[in-house]
């Protein structure tokens, strides 16, 4: 059953990780003013995101540090929250902070790390 615990709530994590990126593209597309901007957001902040997590917050992270691996995840989950409230998303934002504190402190409390 443990394992099951640690499968699932790592699964939701990484889907979590999803849906940052995807709330930030949301995002760029209804911040932009015009195709071309909006293509350039929607695309280019979840690709910032995600090589910012790449760096410094994946479990095999190039540059490893607790430190920097917190602070990247405040910084792209958080993003995604703000991007959510920003676009009028304001249920999802709230579900959305609500579902990555708890999925991180499970994972934190349980010692589910990969």
């Amino acid at each position: 059953m443990q394992e099951i615990w640690k499968w699932a709530n790592l699964t939701l994590a990484f889907g979590m990780e999803l849906v940052a990126l995807g709330a930030l593209a949301v995002w760029g597309w209804k911040t932009g003013d015009g195709t071309p901007t909006k293509l350039a957001l929607a695309v280019g902040v979840p690709v910032v995101a995600a090589v910012a997590w790449g760096l410094f917050a994946a479990p095999h992270a190039s540059f490893g540090n607790p430190v920097l691996a917190i602070v990247t995840k405040v910084v792209v989950f958080g993003g995604a929250a703000l991007a959510l409230w920003a676009v009028n998303y304001r249920a999802a934002a709230v579900v959305f902070v609500v579902v990555v504190v708890t999925n991180l402190l499970a994972i934190k409390l349980g010692h589910l790390s990969p």
